[in-house]
């Protein structure tokens, strides 16, 4: 079974190259490491390279491509 951002992946416009790029990236990196490889590693991988990088166009593109699993990313729920 796809996961939802495998789907949403595929499903990206292609304004949003560089994006689509960088999550692939992350998630091949992640998949590499661990078994199992959700939302909230790619944020987390996410906000490690928006803490580190210095390049403004680098910047935005992880910010972009956070919204986006942000967005993707259930909240936790709170019982």
């Amino acid at each position: 079974m796809e996961s939802q951002l495998s789907v949403y992946l595929k499903s990206m416009d292609s304004q949003f190259v560089s994006e689509k790029a960088v999550l692939v990236e992350i998630y091949q990196d992640l998949s590499s490491r661990k078994a199992v490889v959700g939302n909230k590693d790619i944020i987390h991988s996410l906000l490690e390279k928006l803490e580190t990088e210095k390049d403004v166009i680098k910047l935005d593109v992880y910010r972009q491509a956070l919204e986006m699993v942000v967005q993707l990313t259930p909240d936790d729920t709170i019982n």
